[in-house]
């Protein structure tokens, strides 16, 4: 059986895993609509700051939804080495690593999942800023960019928790750490304010958080792509760190053998 076809058998055991709890995934987009429902509103009259967005003239809601939008997508995967060790604890993971299973498809498999998740949980966010009254002149093709940004994500930090649970084995370990990166990564982004009125060392960390490259080209993206470099060089750079962290991740694998 080639890895390819084990990627796709053990995908839909994740999907099949995860839609058996269908509460899990509506409660994931429960705190992304109170940021996206109550904040939106509530600092609407942000945009008026004089420098706040370059002066685009966009509405705040049009600024926060692909902050949104990735926040949704990284708080999901975060969790994603859940399955690692729940497998592990069962002894299911011993019986797949003394069978003929690629690391490769099961570490792939569950970057798929979260990918998959985070596209369609994308798509409700966009939808429902839609029908608040955001725009988004970057239209159909602004859309796409945004699902390929948060599928990147989507894989880089479900490949970095499946690293934490591969090594760590415990599930508190891996609740601490994903609670101790999600909100500093997310404010130290342009996902909730523009940088330029942050302090210097808040606008120089975002230039290297991945969360932030992600908000960026889906920023741009939905406005229309007006800078192209900008929107290919963060999802380059997006690629990379995917390649890097699950890299990581197989490492751990070889080392748990």
């Amino acid at each position: 059986m080639s890895a390819l076809t084990q990627t796709a058998l053990l995908t839909a055991r994740q999907a099949r895993q995860g839609m058996r709890i269908p509460v899990f995934m509506v409660m994931n987009l429960v705190q992304p609509m109170i940021w996206l429902l109550l904040f939106g509103q509530l600092f609407r009259s942000v945009v008026r700051i004089p420098g706040f967005a370059g002066g685009t003239g966009a509405s705040y809601l049009e600024f926060l939804t692909p902050g949104v939008v990735m926040m949704t997508a990284m708080g999901g995967a975060a969790w994603a080495g859940t399955t690692f060790i729940q497998d592990s604890d069962r002894g299911v993971m011993d019986r797949f690593l003394a069978a003929p299973t690629s690391r490769g498809a099961l570490l792939s498999s569950t970057m798929a999942w979260y990918a998959a998740l985070g596209a369609a949980q994308a798509l409700v966010v966009v939808a429902v800023a839609w029908l608040c009254g955001a725009r988004f002149p970057g239209g159909v093709a602004g859309v796409l960019v945004v699902l390929v940004a948060t599928a990147l994500l989507s894989c880089l930090f479900a490949a970095f928790s499946g690293a934490v649970a591969l090594v760590t084995r415990q599930q508190e370990a891996l609740i601490g750490l994903s609670q101790l990166l999600v909100l500093p990564l997310m404010f130290l982004s342009s996902a909730v304010m523009d940088p330029s009125l942050a302090p210097d060392w808040i606008a120089a960390a975002a230039r290297f958080n991945p969360f932030d490259w992600a908000v960026v080209a889906a920023r741009d993206a939905l406005a229309g792509v007006t800078d192209p470099g900008l929107v290919w060089s963060r999802l380059g750079l997006l690629v990379v760190a995917v390649v890097a962290m699950a890299s990581l991740a197989l490492t751990a694998f070889r080392r748990r053998d």
